[in-house]
């Protein structure tokens, strides 16, 4: 459905980031955050999945912690850096330019 040229659904509002807590929020002041983006409601989803995807791999990181790393450990602890990494690259891609800085500054993407 279109409205004044635009595909209704594809406005982007600004959201408020808090990674460890995987947290997406609209109101700034209800919870601390890293990041600030904009996103539109497909964009949003898209990063709630990345993130219910890093939750399931940190249960399963939990889950296969012996103490003892072993091969089985690696791969699974390289799962966990990977969902996260494709958290930080999707928050680049909609985060100001505040966003983007810091994560370039911290280099979460190398």
């Amino acid at each position: 459905m279109e409205k004044e040229g635009r595909v209704i659904g594809d406005e982007r509002k600004t959201y408020y980031v808090a990674v460890g807590a995987g947290q997406i929020l609209e109101d700034k002041e209800a919870a601390p955050f890293e990041f600030a983006i904009r996103a539109n409601e497909e964009e949003l989803n898209k990063l709630q999945e990345k993130f219910e995807e890093l939750a399931s791999a940190e249960e399963a990181s939990a889950f296969h912690f012996t103490g003892w790393l072993t091969a089985g450990d690696e791969q699974t602890n390289e799962a966990y850096a990977g969902h996260l990494k494709g958290i930080y690259s999707l928050l680049y891609e909609l985060g100001t330019e505040e966003t983007k800085r810091h994560i370039e500054d911290h280099h979460f993407l190398d």
